[in-house]
């Protein structure tokens, strides 16, 4: 991993940005009741006396975090914030509040900003939730994955069918924009379940749907213990079904795994897709900075204990920083917009790396052979071949130099 500042880089040669992307905050919550077998994501359970976390601790850790990072976002504006985890909800409205004030305060932040905080069945309060809206928070992310009590046992979830619906029901009461996570391909799950939660989901009211294929990740207890999963026909038979329902009940399908209702596509992770830049506080979170010509990727501690010892005696909570090379800016831009079902904007490939478009128009043309993408001077566009084989397309991207797939992560969100 390179650790070089962004003043000790190499400049001479670098590629020059125009004009800088917009701006993210993420914050990561890294606590949950429980560990699922599935998740490998920076989260920790909550071992603490009572079960409590640390929360006065760690939002005075996550201000100082801010603090410290001012310097390299000075004077940029918030598109967007997100609370991600873990499970943020376990914070009281309080700490939610103490930390949007601290973020108004210390950044300028666009007016209606998308402000969104992920939460799960097992954590919902009516009062609390009253009061995450009282606080700033604007829009509601809820972890369901499923509504079917056998599937939610599989998958290790501490909430039930009915305690997803109470959920919901608080929720719609309290927030006008909700998104709903949703899994497919599950241990043991048929079509015609998949399609019942899909279904349901649909008819919860909400204005935006991730719906995600389990994958079995490293470092989780599935990887040691592989349960037994669709194989891949009938997961593609899953994958058309959600596409036909959600098409049928007017979400639109704008990338991967994300729907949504017309003009509410998540703010937030479009940054992502469009090689925006964003700024993560917490512990394990990710950070993308640009300069004029630098990209630098930083991560925090992951570590919560470790975290809060660094921040509590005003050391860096920065654990890994990477300066981006060409190949690496060329690669990760394609990799999150290719993403988009709709594709982008030629024109933003150069605006967002600073290189032309000319170095990667061999892959272009060699993608659009094989019919997996179309592309003009004007936009660039995966076909219905190139979202089914996504990885076969992203593939054409990688170079030897580039980091592997896995090592490109970017904040959870949804």
């Amino acid at each position: 991993m390179i650790t070089e500042t962004p003043s000790s880089a190499p400049r001479a040669q670098a590629p020059r940005l125009k004009a800088l992307p917009p701006l993210s905050l993420y914050i990561h919550i890294p606590w949950c009741l429980k560990k699922c077998p599935y998740c490998d994501f920076n989260s920790h359970e909550v071992r603490g006396p009572g079960g409590q976390i640390p929360e006065e601790a760690y939002v005075a850790a996550l201000i100082r975090d801010l603090e410290s990072a001012l310097s390299d976002v000075w004077g940029r504006r918030l598109s967007s914030i997100f609370f991600g985890g873990g499970t943020p909800s376990l914070l009281s409205a309080q700490a939610v509040d103490t930390i949007l004030t601290a973020v108004r305060t210390l950044l300028p932040v666009e007016h209606f900003t998308e402000v969104t905080l992920e939460a799960n069945p097992g954590t919902f309060e009516a009062k609390k939730f009253a009061d995450f809206r009282q606080a700033g928070i604007n829009r509601l992310s809820i972890g369901v994955q499923s509504f079917n009590p056998k599937h939610l046992r599989a998958l290790g979830r501490v909430h039930d069918g009915e305690q997803a619906h109470a959920a919901l029901k608080i929720a719609r009461k309290n927030f006008d924009n909700i998104n709903l996570d949703l899994m497919y391909a599950l241990p043991g799950q048929t079509l015609e379940e998949a399609r019942q939660d899909i279904e349901t989901a649909c008819s919860q009211g909400v204005n935006h749907i991730s719906a995600y294929h389990l994958t079995i990740e490293p470092n989780t207890l599935f990887y040691r213990f592989p349960p037994q999963l669709p194989d891949d026909e009938l997961s593609a038979a899953m994958q058309d079904m959600v596409e036909q329902v959600t098409a049928s009940q007017h979400y639109h399908h704008y990338e991967t795994s994300a729907f949504a209702r017309p003009g509410k596509e998540s703010r937030h992770n479009t940054n992502y897709w469009l090689f925006g830049d964003y700024l993560g506080i917490g512990a394990g979170a990710h950070s993308k900075i640009s300069f004029a010509d630098t990209i630098v990727r930083r991560m925090r501690y992951k570590q919560p204990k470790e975290y809060l010892a660094k921040s509590q005696t005003h050391e860096s909570t920065v654990q890994t920083e990477q300066i981006l090379a060409p190949d690496d800016r060329s690669f990760e831009f394609m990799m999150n917009a290719l993403r988009l079902t709709g594709g982008f904007d030629t024109p933003l490939f150069t605006e967002r790396t600073g290189l032309p478009a000319s170095v990667i128009q061999h892959q272009l043309d060699e993608a659009e052979e094989r019919g997996l993408l179309v592309h003009d001077r004007f936009r660039i566009k995966p076909t219905i071949l190139g979202k089914r084989f996504l990885n076969d397309l992203l593939h054409l991207f990688l170079t030897e130099k580039n980091p592997s797939d896995d090592a490109l992560q970017s904040p959870a969100s949804t």
